[in-house]
């Protein structure tokens, strides 16, 4: 039937996987629809799928909770049905589909709802009213309270009547919630007013009444349609005895017990019809009922008067039925006057109980939800990072959002079901089999679900055997793979070696201390390349559910197993339900960074843009840092068979030397040379014992020093300062200068250091060291030598200690040219300066420091014609506008072999770019110059970062102040569409476009500026919490200074406040921070270990300061000293 011409519109009241379901079935129908969504589903499937969408109304200020529950919202409802036409409501499962009220409005307005009449559901929404109805169509109900309770002694009396144990139920309640199993008076007497208060919050109805409670039963139920003028058929029946917190996890059909007693079915599926005749049912519905698994008996409980979750398994057995077809077309029926509902003739119970074809067919569908069943099966929203489905199979169907895929958020607002699988075998086992194939097959990656649960569930022998329960879950043991975060440390990310390699100004990330890292790695028998936590200054609380190998390396910090002190660089075998715990690093501690390999790693965290560490809101677990709740799923992580239990630990020769006074060896260029800075200023930079700031993080660490001693008064085009440099790309590790202020580059720079890098901790010294590029290359050895020693340890042979520290070479002193080559400028043919830039690149400069079309043009021919030439080693060009960052492997090929082939590649380019030709295409963009996004990121940077610059409080403004714009943002957007632009470079930072208008005319917007990326958004690893300016905060605080005394419980408090006691103990800081909070004053007594006494604010984060106990009573403190 198709239905395109017959003015009807219908309107879904619902969202996800349902919402899709229904829309995909009303266009096979012909029928247009109308799709309703909060601003929290605005990019979901159900809203690009409908024929219009129309938004609910929202709260203001936008409040997501709020707006949640706009899909309840009735009154709202009706006029998006009046405003848009609506003829049909349909509204899926959940929500309003069992609200007598919005139904009754719809019915009112003439608007036909695809549900029974709402006094249908009003009857049989109350349960204790349609026990009654039941009864009275003389259908079985289990033994229990005819009316209402009317208080707990009622309740008493009642249930002695009908003998314990009872089952005390909320009359409106669903779900599994609002319902308690009773053993005795006393449990009666104590539940009762729970359950009470608990109905009347959820329900607005705190009604209770009390049935038997029969132990061992099954849950099930029969599918039943009717026309709403009497006639009912039924599509037979489902089991769904699996259930967690009387919620349905596992649903099949038919029942494995009805199978074996068909008689039982017969009666049943009699009774539920004779009751839905009784009541005159209209469309789709479900009568439940609880089967004695010992006797056979079988008992009503509640109707349902709405479409079921669990209703694609019947339409599995029975191919082609669509009952979301059959719900529109009786509302379509029910509209028409003459017709008032669907012919029998069209719901004929002998077509629709084919028992030889039903028979030939087994269904069974699992419902994934985001959720962690390790938890108690505790919602867990998030993003799913990777979502990749079994292949298609005639025998699979995957209800989802059309689809789940990656990048979907599962928010924290509404039911976490993610999809369901829905498979269809010749018999029982084949289905069970075919869906743990799909289980399997499928990957649903990102916050914690339920699929290895569901896997371990299809394989469990109760289950297999078709003997399930309703009970049967609470004695289902599952032991997950898996690690659960039960705090996550001041900064504990996932990273892996070498980290994100894709360039386009992605940053790298990766460990910092990659040395470090490996080693752990190594340690624990997973490639250097596996992932791996990083800890930053203070480690995270962990607890394995299954036995494991561990390695925790780098700063020496202290790591407890169940609350004893575990070795580090070593290999230590966890047990099942163990706890570890890396404290904070204390102040004597060298090095900033440690590293917590597990063995076969975190194979659910998938890989982004080629890794899985985690960068700014991208990678890792969630794009973040680990937080308390979190969980991971561990790769094959247990001990081998006799694999010594006690740690097994490397010698100390091998171990990484830290120190709070660093020496880091560094190569010349690409700008160290006259040309930007005195030669006097070269060397008082080498010659200076710079200290690390606090606004250090894995982006870059910023140095304090003396002022730079430039060689130009100003950077030209590149900006006023003489600090700026045009437009190259940046080498991994480089100095940057920014301003006055040296910034080395680390892992969350451009992508355009070696190990030490991150272990230096904000008060360290350092002081740089030159060296050739052949010493580089041998200290570059020199640590595959230790990792390699590193191995034979591991592998139980001698490592060869000898030579852990080769010797340099002869000739390390200078000069240090950061030039390799440099060819003049002859005729039309520009000059080109080779720069050095790290042990890794080279930089290529074409001309004088201006932007200039034809050296773009230059640059791209150079790329083309090097690509060309396939030369072995390069991994990537990061081209700007006058210069190319050619990034290489020294491993495949040497900084002499390349120069040499760039240079042969540059000299057979052509003297002239006027007759080069390069393929392009254009490319349309939505652009939006004030977006709320935008203006949420400028206030997080004003509060966090710096409140006052030229280009604040907003850029636009400052855009078109800069222009001299009359007209503001609205000219700055014109002039912006006025003209094509072409894309110079794309990279740099972040993959962002160098852009230019064709038209000259146009050329004035400066629209892209030079600025800071963190404009946009704070890097949010180290951002968590908003921060006081730094003219708010209180006075700083120096390293190694006591910041607080205390002495032991049995002392005063009042006495010697102003001086510490040597008796007593102290709290020192483990790095140069600023005092952010104070959480204690002079009385306080110290519980804990892991009381937070003071928060510091360093590296653009909150650092909490634990309460380190030394023995003895709980201490109080006596005095503070900042």
């Amino acid at each position: 039937m198709f239905l395109a011409n017959s003015g009807h519109k219908l309107l879904v009241a619902n969202r996800g996987e349902i919402a899709v379901r229904i829309i995909r079935t009303a266009k096979e129908l012909g029928i247009p629809t109308i799709a309703i969504y909060t601003p929290t589903d605005a990019l979901s499937p159900h809203v690009s799928l409908a024929s219009i969408a129309v938004a609910l109304p929202i709260s203001e200020p936008a409040d997501p909770a709020a707006d949640s529950r706009g899909y309840l919202d009735g009154p709202a409802l009706l006029d998006i049905c009046r405003t848009h036409g609506a003829t049909l409501v349909h509204p899926g499962y959940g929500f309003l589909s069992e609200n007598e009220d919005f139904a009754r409005m719809l019915h009112d307005a003439g608007i036909a709802w695809l549900g029974p009449h709402p006094d249908v559901i009003r009857a049989m929404g109350l349960k204790h009213e349609a026990r009654r109805l039941a009864a009275q169509a003389g259908v079985p109900v289990v033994r229990g309270s005819k009316e209402l309770l009317c208080d707990v002694g009622d309740a008493v009396r009642e249930a002695v009547a009908v003998g314990f144990p009872v089952m005390l139920k909320s009359t409106a309640g669903g779900g599994g919630m609002g319902l308690v199993v009773c053993g005795g008076v006393d449990e009666l007497n104590q539940k009762f007013k729970v359950i009470q208060t608990q109905a009347q919050v959820l329900f607005k109805n705190d009604g209770l009444f009390l049935e038997r409670y029969v132990p061992a039963s099954r849950h099930v139920e029969v599918q039943v349609f009717g026309n709403g003028l009497g006639h009912v058929v039924h599509f037979g029946e489902r089991e769904c005895s699996v259930q967690r917190r009387h919620q349905k996890v596992v649903e099949e059909t038919p029942s494995p017990f009805m199978v074996k007693h068909p008689d039982v079915r017969q009666k049943m599926c009699a009774a539920a019809v004779r009751l839905c005749q009784k009541i005159k049912y209209a469309s789709a519905g479900t009568c439940e009922f609880l089967v004695d698994d010992y006797t056979g008996e079988f008992y009503f409980l509640e109707m349902n008067t709405r479409l079921q979750v669990e209703h694609p398994i019947t339409e599995a057995v029975r191919p082609g039925l669509d009952i979301v077809k059959l719900m529109i077309l009786q509302g379509v029926a029910q509209r028409d006057p003459s017709m008032g509902g669907l012919d029998p003739s069209e719901l004929d119970q002998q077509a629709n109980s084919n028992d030889e074809q039903v028979a030939k067919l087994h269904a069974i569908e699992a419902r994934v939800y985001c959720e962690n069943p390790a938890a108690g099966f505790k919602p867990s929203p998030g993003v799913l990072q990777h979502v990749k489905f079994a292949p298609d199979e005639d025998w699979l169907r995957v209800d989802s959002w059309e689809q789940v895929e990656t990048g979907t958020t599962v928010t924290s607002y509404y039911d976490p079901l993610a999809c369901k699988f829905i498979v269809t075998g010749t018999s029982r086992q084949q289905a069970i089999d075919r869906l743990v194939q799909a289980l399997t097959e499928s990957k649903i990656y990102g916050p914690p679900n339920n699929m290895a649960y569901l896997r371990a569930l299809c394989n469990d022998e109760t289950f297999r055997a078709g003997n399930a329960m309703t009970t049967s879950l609470d004695n289902f043991v599952y032991l997950p793979r898996a690690m659960e975060v039960v705090a996550g440390g001041l900064e504990t990310t996932i990273q892996d070696y070498p980290g994100r390699l894709v360039g386009f100004g992605i940053p790298r990330s990766g460990p910092v201390d990659s040395l470090a890292a490996r080693a752990a790695n190594i340690l624990v028998s997973n490639p250097d390349e596996c992932e791996l936590l990083e800890i930053a200054l203070s480690g995270p609380t962990l607890r394995f559910h299954v036995p494991a190998v561990i390695a925790v390396t780098g700063a020496q910090i202290k790591v407890t197993v169940d609350g004893q002190e575990a070795a580090t660089w070593a290999r230590l075998v966890i047990e099942a339900g163990a706890k570890v715990k890396v404290w904070m690093l204390a102040a004597d501690t060298k090095g900033f960074r440690a590293y917590l390999a597990v063995r076969g790693g975190f194979p659910e965290v998938p890989a982004y843009l080629g890794s899985k560490s985690t960068s700014m809101c991208l990678g890792g677990y969630q794009g973040r840092a680990l937080a308390a709740g979190d969980y991971l799923t561990l790769g094959p992580c247990g001990p081998v068979a006799g694999e010594a239990v006690r740690a097994t630990s490397i010698p100390k020769t091998l171990i990484p030397e830290y120190s709070v006074n660093w020496t880091i060896r560094c190569l010349a260029g690409p700008h160290g040379d006259e040309d930007f800075i005195t030669s006097e200023g070269i060397e008082s930079f080498y010659a200076t014992e710079w200290k690390v700031s606090t606004s250090s993080n894995r982006m870059g660490l910023r140095l304090e020093g003396p002022k730079i001693a430039w060689a130009r008064k100003t950077g030209g085009e590149g900006g006023s300062h003489p600090s700026n440099i045009h437009d190259n790309g940046y080498a991994f590790g480089s100095i940057n200068i920014n301003g006055d202020t040296p910034v080395i580059l680390t892992n969350e720079g451009p992508s355009m250091g070696g190990w030490k890098l991150g272990q230096l901790r904000p008060g360290n010294a350092v002081r740089f060291e030159r060296v050739s590029f052949e010493e580089s290359m041998l200290l570059n050895r020199r640590q595959l030598f230790i990792l390699d020693n590193i191995r034979k340890v591991v592998s139980g042979r001698e490592p060869s200690f000898a030579n852990t520290k080769p010797e340099a070479p002869k000739e390390t002193q200078g000069p240090f040219k950061a030039k390799l080559h440099v060819v003049e400028k002859k005729g039309d043919r520009p000059g080109v300066v080779f720069r050095q830039a790290g042990d890794s690149a080279i930089l290529v400069e074409y001309g004088p420091m201006l932007l200039d079309f034809g050296l773009r043009a230059r640059i791209h021919a150079f790329e083309t014609e090097v690509t060309r030439r396939n030369i072995k080693g390069i991994t990537e060009f990061a081209p700007c506008i006058r210069s190319t960052m050619c990034h290489y492997d020294y491993n495949v090929i040497s900084q002499h072999e390349l120069l040499q082939e760039l240079i042969s590649a540059e000299d057979a380019l052509p003297g002239s770019t006027k007759d080069l030709v390069f393929p392009s295409r254009k490319i349309t963009f939505p652009i939006v110059l004030d977006d709320r996004w935008n203006r949420e990121a400028l206030q997080r940077y004003m509060n966090s970062i710096r409140s006052k610059a030229v280009y604040l409080p907003s850029n636009i403004e400052y855009l078109a102040n800069n222009n001299g714009l009359d007209g503001g943002a609205d000219e700055a957007l014109k002039l912006l569409l006025s003209s094509d632009w072409i894309v110079f470079g794309v990279g740099f930072y972040l993959g962002c476009p160098f852009l230019v208008p064709i038209d000259p005319r146009k050329d004035k917007p400066e629209a892209f500026k030079k600025k800071n990326p963190e404009k946009k958004h704070s890097y949010e690893n180290w951002s968590p919490r908003r921060m006081k300016r730094k003219s708010e905060r209180p006075t700083g605080l120096h390293q190694k200074v006591p910041m607080l005394a205390f002495l032991h419980s049995d002392k005063h408090a009042d006495d010697n406040k102003d001086d510490i006691s040597p008796g007593g103990q102290t709290i020192t800081s483990s790095l140069t921070a600023i005092v952010f909070k104070i959480n204690v004053k002079a009385g306080d007594v110290i519980r804990s270990a892991e009381d937070v006494v003071v928060v510091l604010e360093a590296m653009k984060t909150e650092i909490p300061v634990e309460a380190v106990l030394h023995g003895g009573d709980s201490p109080t403190i006596l005095s503070l000293h900042i």
